[in-house]
């Protein structure tokens, strides 16, 4: 995919003055280290002090070791999966290689580099996932546990590969922010969990070319900040790298500035991409882990080299963690909303560790658990790693006096996110929050006023995710569009208007008229009900109420104004069956061997069709993770309103 003109034009104009300075700036100073790069300063007498504390290692629960001994000894033979494309060739990477495509980035000076044309460089994402080097934090991970020290020689061996091949300022590796951060981050934490190996220290703090890496990092973030439309999660893998690698690779003339630098950026960024309630301001729910799992690691670096931090991170990062504890359904699943690329800040477990028990878990042990938390019972490597480094919350000397929730909340006012939970673990999310964050609402989709419900953890209706973000406009669109959520669309257009893969020209302006969550919970009524004016001269404006004694989930659409075509669409889950006959359809799946069943009454005034795995165009699909999606039933109902009266489905679980 390549941006046209209109399209340089339409991000122009989501961007104020400040920010049309600074990427001014940034083109200037592209333009003088193509000519001359900076040049990395002599070091000596480098030392890495940042180590676990004794003890930790044998913390790490055994069942948590073995899955990650067992993702270790896979990679060592060469096997990794990648966004759904499974690679045999990790004993000898070639790290511009798109396993997917079979294309090969081109060489040459990193920002000439067209990473935004599929054609000529490959899926980005593929190449980009590996060279974040959180694989090799597994093969690390696995040294520690097991004093192997093949795993040891495979990291060193695949690291002096990388520097190699990827010199400063050259190639498809030095173009983004968020991986030159991510890629710090799984540096600290390789020479930390190698400590014990006797070539630790000649492959980092004693090695020329890996402090000319570790510099030329920090360099090219001080140099390139996200900024203004683009500050979102990027901005915090970015600064929580730099401050990372500026602790625990504390070498250079200039570490102690840029370890400053990238603190208050950390700490302004934290604040600004979180709303109070504590969730994530872009309304992404994996950025919001990601955003989380980087702020952890960050706390922990400062906590390691006893660099003070303003409380107001921590206070965050706790607000963040309650929040998640409070969004998540009885399978620890939050909800799935908006982008999500699978990005992770720290990986240090095997396959199967559940992510966000891991976070709930870390949280736990920093925070301290609430009374209300869901119980997580999985394991996990990370946590007692963490938990090693950071301070906890109520013994750092600087966490101030906050008043955390004293039951779990339903209603995030700010971010416009309700859940409603009833009987047999029915958990239903609303939404009616703003369209994204920041003026281009870059991982936005168009969901207003969608929701998404489940039954012990099944998707029943579902959302059905992300898939996919370079190289395939068509499901790119698809997976964000009104009708690809289970809400409303008016006249075959979507509520708010896309201008590129990551922009957004006009936001639909939803808010919230009604949030009551106790009802079913109490065995009576939730009740919910918001609008939003993204359909010119109309207002959609939806009721949803959960009565918890006939297991019933009610919805009424109404279109107020001139009205139009309508489309009401209901995505089911990729594990859902659906037998339609006119506006019924029974609905069966199978949950831990048990036959389950619900069915849904849908609108008579409506015309009902079935779509599943359609292509030309794209309806019907599911995508469980980022490059991967299956088919899934669709049920799609069209016909008019003139505005004068509302469309009412029914979802009754039995048993």
């Amino acid at each position: 995919m390549t941006m046209s003109a209109g399209w340089y034009l339409r991000r122009l104009s989501r961007m104020g003055p400040q920010e049309v300075a600074g990427r001014v700036g940034d083109v200037v100073r592209r333009r003088r280290w193509r000519s001359a790069p900076p040049a990395c300063p002599s070091v000596t007498g480098a030392r890495f002090t940042a180590v676990l504390p004794a003890g930790t290692i044998a913390a790490v629960p055994p069942d948590a070791a073995k899955r990650l001994i067992a993702e270790a000894d896979r990679l060592m033979y060469g096997h990794a999966e990648f966004f759904g494309v499974v690679r045999d060739d990790l004993t000898d990477p070639d790290w511009w290689c798109d396993p997917k495509t079979g294309r090969r980035a081109p060489w040459g000076y990193a920002f000439d580099v067209p990473y935004r044309n599929e054609d000529a460089v490959g899926d980005i994402k593929q190449i980009w996932e590996l060279s974040r080097h959180q694989y090799l934090t597994v093969l690390a991970a696995a040294y520690a546990i097991t004093g192997d020290e093949r795993y040891a020689e495979r990291v060193a061996e695949h690291l002096r590969s990388w520097w190699a091949a990827n010199p400063p300022l050259r190639g498809v590796h030095w173009i983004s922010g968020i991986e030159l951060g991510i890629r710090l981050l799984s540096w600290v934490w390789i020479r930390r969990l190698l400590d014990g190996w006797p070539g630790a220290t000649e492959l980092f703090e004693g090695n020329p070319v890996a402090l000319n890496q570790i510099w030329h990092h920090q360099r090219w973030l001080a140099a390139f900040p996200s900024r203004g439309s683009s500050a979102n999660n990027h901005v915090i893998a970015e600064t929580a790298g730099q401050f990372a690698a500026a602790c625990a690779f504390d070498w250079f003339t200039s570490s102690a500035r840029w370890r400053a630098d990238a603190l208050r950026s950390l700490e302004r960024h934290l604040r600004g991409n979180t709303f109070l309630s504590g969730l994530n301001r872009e309304l992404a729910s994996e950025y919001h882990g990601l955003v989380l799992e980087l702020g952890l690691a960050a706390v922990a670096e400062a906590d390691a080299a006893g660099v003070p931090v303003p409380a107001t991170v921590r206070l965050v990062l706790l607000r963040m963690t309650d929040a998640l504890a409070a969004v998540v359904d009885n399978r620890l699943r939050p909800p799935r909303q908006g982008d999500a690329d699978d990005g992770h800040g720290l990986v240090v477990d095997g396959a199967g560790t559940d992510r966000w028990g891991s976070l709930l878990s870390t949280g736990e042990a920093v925070f301290g658990r609430l009374a209300w938390w869901p119980s997580v019972t999985g394991t996990d490597v990370r946590t007692p790693l963490l938990a090693a480094l950071i301070k906890p919350y109520s013994n750092n000397g600087t966490a101030p006096a906050v008043a955390r929730p004293a039951s779990r909340p339903g209603h995030f006012a700010d971010a416009g996110m309700t859940i409603l939970r009833g009987p047999g673990e029915i958990w239903c999310r609303c939404d009616g929050g703003p369209h994204g964050f920041l003026s281009i609402a870059a991982h936005a989709h168009a969901d207003a006023l969608s929701v998404e419900v489940r039954h012990d953890g099944v998707d029943v209706l579902a959302d059905p995710g992300t898939y996919c973000y370079h190289g395939q406009p068509e499901w790119r669109q698809y997976f964000r569009s009104t009708l690809g959520h289970n809400t409303l669309q008016l006249d075959g257009g979507d509520q708010s208007v896309s201008g590129g893969p990551f922009l957004w020209t006009r936001h639909a302006r939803s808010r919230v008229l009604v949030a009551d969550t106790s009802g079913a919970s109490d065995g009576g009524t939730a009740r919910w009900s918001a609008e939003h004016d993204g359909y010119q001269g109309s207002v959609h404006r939806r009721r949803v109420e959960l009565t918890a004694v006939s297991r019933e989930l009610r919805v009424v659409d109404e279109v107020r104004g001139p009205g139009g075509a309508v489309r009401l669409v209901f995505h089911l889950g990729p594990a859902i069956t659906a037998d339609l006959v006119e506006n019924r359809a029974e609905l069966t799946w199978t949950r831990d061997g048990e036959d389950c069943s619900a069915v849904l009454d849908l609108p008579g005034q409506l015309s009902w069709r079935a779509h599943r795995g359609e292509t030309d165009p794209p309806l019907g699909w599911y995508s469980a993770g980022f490059g991967r999606k299956e088919p899934a039933t669709t049920l799609v109902g069209t016909g008019f309103t003139d505005g004068t009266e509302g469309f009412t489905t029914v979802l009754r679980f039995r048993g």
